[in-house]
């Protein structure tokens, strides 16, 4: 009788995403899930179509979502042909579609940040992580 052959391989992970973000809701101090999310390449050769995601129950975003297959990967691919500087990215939180449109002050929340382009290039240095607290109030 034959024996089994060992399994070599091991499941593949997903690599992690260079932006990921994590949301907090101060009115329970849970994470928040369930939150609608894009991310947006504002400069340079921006505005980028955004991508997209919905927090999970621990209140993280890990994978982005774009249209017609396109991801955060493929964008910082091509941005590692950008000759330096900042990039400028821009995370919208819809806090309406979270809480209740009659039931917050602020419908949407955008948090814009940098990316130093060298960040891009640096393997090392690629992973961005963007928290968010929110409460009723904003």
């Amino acid at each position: 009788m034959d024996e089994p052959t060992p399994l070599t391989s091991t499941p593949s992970v997903p690599a992690r995403e260079p932006i990921t973000c994590h949301v907090l809701d101060l009115t329970t101090g849970r994470p928040a899930s369930s939150v609608p999310v894009s991310l947006t390449l504002l400069r340079p050769f921006g505005p980028s179509v955004p991508l997209t995601a919905i927090t999970s129950s621990d209140g993280r975003i890990n994978h982005w979502s774009g249209e017609a297959g396109s991801s955060l990967r493929d964008l910082f691919a091509n941005l590692a042909e950008h000759d330096g500087g900042k990039t400028v990215w821009s995370l919208k939180f819809d806090t309406g579609a979270y809480f209740g449109e009659d039931q917050t002050f602020f419908p949407e929340v955008e948090v814009r940040f940098f990316v130093d382009a060298k960040t891009l290039q640096d393997p090392a240095e690629e992973f961005q992580n963007r928290p968010i607290a929110d409460d009723l109030l904003g």
